[in-house]
């Protein structure tokens, strides 16, 4: 395992335990980006860096009982917390680096991706794993339940201009990595990023 790997299970190992209990509130933004990504019945979505799971009960909310929803992490931890809260129930939850998905090409209709930008190593290369897996004409979430400029402020640190996810950034990165920005939203209440895959 590279090193980048093991800092992000170290990172979440030492926060599995109280990390939903740390953003309470969070819910509704997840299902309010969830119902962006325009999910139907039947429908297969990964959520890929899933962490304790919260955005499973919506993302099966949205595919029915028909669909298909997975759920993966690197950290065992965020997996038995999100057992534990019973969120196994919504999705089949895998012990996978997202990096190297244990997902045939193009099975899946989307990726949705909460607060994963920044534990990626390769970030280029990863958003073209991600898309690997997609079906073309299939969509792309990057998600945080707070923006950019709040997410700074929490963590003690200004915004500078090659944050990855600025927009000037990520719209061409998305673009090298198969997928096109379709809407890009950082305010204080969320960040969402959505995508097309390209085909």
């Amino acid at each position: 395992m590279s090193d980048d790997h093991t800092r992000v299970q170290e990172f979440f190992t030492a926060r599995a335990a109280d990390w939903d209990s740390r953003f309470p509130d969070d819910g509704p933004a997840y299902a309010a980006a969830v119902a962006e990504l325009g999910l139907h019945e039947g429908d297969r979505v990964l959520d890929a860096g899933c962490g304790t799971g919260r955005a499973l009960p919506p993302l099966r909310a949205a595919v029915g009982p028909s669909g298909t929803v997975l759920g993966a992490d690197l950290t065992p931890a965020m997996l038995q917390a999100a057992v534990r809260a019973g969120r196994d129930r919504d999705g089949r939850l895998l012990l996978a680096d997202v990096t190297a998905l244990p997902v045939r090409s193009g099975a899946l209709d989307a990726v949705f991706a909460a607060g994963l930008v920044a534990h990626l190593p390769r970030l280029a290369t990863n958003l073209r794993e991600l898309a690997r897996v997609v079906r073309p004409g299939g969509v792309l979430a990057l998600f945080h339940p707070i923006g950019r400029a709040a997410l700074a402020a929490r963590q003690g640190r200004q915004i500078t201009p090659d944050d990855l996810r600025a927009e000037p950034n990520l719209r061409p990165l998305l673009a090298r990595s198969g997928w096109r920005m379709t809407s890009y939203a950082d305010r204080d209440d969320r960040f969402l990023a959505l995508a097309l895959r390209e085909g």
